[in-house]
C-alpha cells in the first residue's frame, strides 16, 4: 500500500499524520481499528490471516 493510502486511511480514523515512518503510522493505524500495533514486527509466523496489510507486514519481518 502506498504511503498516500495510508495517510488517506489514518486521517479517515483521525490521526495525525506529520512525521511518521509508514510502520509507525500503520501501527497507529492498527490500534485506532482496535488491533495489536503489531506491523512488521513478528518472528517467523503471522496469525493474521485476514488483515489487509499482511503481505506487506510479513515482507517486513524482522531476522
Amino acid at each position: 500500500m502506498k504511503m498516500s493510502e495510508i495517510r488517506r486511511k489514518a486521517r479517515e480514523l483521525g490521526i495525525k499524520t506529520g512525521g511518521l515512518k509508514k510502520a509507525d503510522l500503520i501501527r497507529q493505524i492498527q490500534k485506532e481499528e482496535g488491533n495489536f500495533e503489531y506491523f512488521g514486527t513478528a518472528n517467523d509466523y503471522c496469525d493474521q490471516w485476514n488483515y489487509y496489510l499482511r503481505k506487506e507486514c510479513l515482507s517486513r519481518l524482522k531476522t
